[in-house]
C-alpha cells in the first residue's frame, strides 16, 4: 500500500460516483450546471481530507462503541466551517447549494471513508485517501454537471460570468430538471463499463461490472465483450 496508490484510486477505480455509486443524492440534485458541480466537490474534498486527518489521528483513541458518533462530530465541524466560509466569500453558490451543503456531513462517502480507512491506516496514507477520493468525487460531479448543463442549456458555466455558450443549439431541457440527472448518470456509468469492457478486451480478458451496480445486461456492456 502506497501514497501514490492511494491517490489515484479515487479518480478511476474506485471513483465515489462511477464506480461505487456513493453520494447521489448530492450527484444528481446539485449537477445542474458545472459551478455547482465545483463548488460541491471541493466542499466535500476540504470535509473529507479534513475529517480524515482527525480521525486517523485520533483512531487509537477514540472508543469502538462511540466511534460513529464521534465520526459524525468530526465532520460535522468541517462543514460548519465549510458553510460559514461559502456563505461568507460564495453567497450566490452557497444559496445555490442549498441544504446540500449541510448535507455533507450524512454523504455516506465522508462516513464511508471514516469508517472504512481513516480510522485503521496511519496519517499519510488517509491523508492520500481523502484527496483520491474526494478529487474523484469533483471529477465525476463535474463531467455530469458538463454532460447535464450543455445538453440541457447550452452553454458551460465555470465560475459568475466566466461562461460558455454553444451557438445555435436547442437546448434539452429534461437534462437539467430531476429525470434527466438519472438519464445522464446510467447513460455516463454505461460508458464506463464499456470503456472498461473494450480495455479488457485488448488484455485477452473479460470486465465484468461491478455487481451492485447492477448493469451488466445493459446494450453498451454486452458490445463491449
Amino acid at each position: 500500500m502506497t501514497f501514490y496508490k492511494e491517490l489515484v484510486k479515487g479518480l478511476w477505480k474506485e471513483n465515489p460516483i462511477f464506480r461505487l455509486v456513493l453520494g447521489m443524492c448530492p450527484a444528481l440534485a446539485v449537477t445542474t450546471s458545472v459551478e455547482n458541480s465545483l463548488g460541491m466537490g471541493m466542499a466535500a474534498t476540504f470535509v473529507l481530507i479534513c475529517s480524515n486527518v482527525v480521525i486517523s489521528l485520533f483512531r487509537n483513541l477514540i472508543p469502538a462503541k462511540v466511534r460513529i458518533p464521534c465520526f459524525i462530530v468530526v465532520i460535522a465541524t468541517f462543514v460548519t466551517i465549510v458553510d460559514l466560509l461559502m456563505n461568507g466569500f460564495a453567497h450566490e453558490l452557497h444559496n445555490s447549494l442549498g441544504l446540500f451543503i449541510p448535507l455533507i456531513v450524512v454523504n455516506c462517502i465522508i462516513l464511508g471513508r471514516a469508517e472504512a480507512f481513516a480510522s485503521r491506516h496511519p496519517l499519510w496514507l488517509s491523508i492520500a485517501d481523502g484527496i483520491g477520493m474526494g478529487l474523484g468525487f469533483t471529477l465525476g460531479l463535474t463531467v455530469l454537471g458538463a454532460t447535464r448543463e450543455i445538453l440541457g442549456a447550452g452553454s458551460i458555466t465555470v465560475w459568475g460570468d466566466l461562461k460558455w455558450t454553444v451557438a445555435g443549439y436547442e437546448p434539452m431541457i429534461l437534462m437539467i430538471l430531476a429525470p434527466g440527472g438519472f438519464i445522464a448518470l446510467g447513460c455516463l456509468l454505461g460508458g464506463m463499463n464499456h470503456l472498461q469492457a473494450l480495455a479488457a478486451k485488448r488484455k485477452g480478458t473479460i470486465f465484468t461490472p461491478p455487481a451492485h451496480l447492477d448493469c451488466r445486461s445493459c446494450v453498451m456492456c454486452k458490445f463491449g465483450k
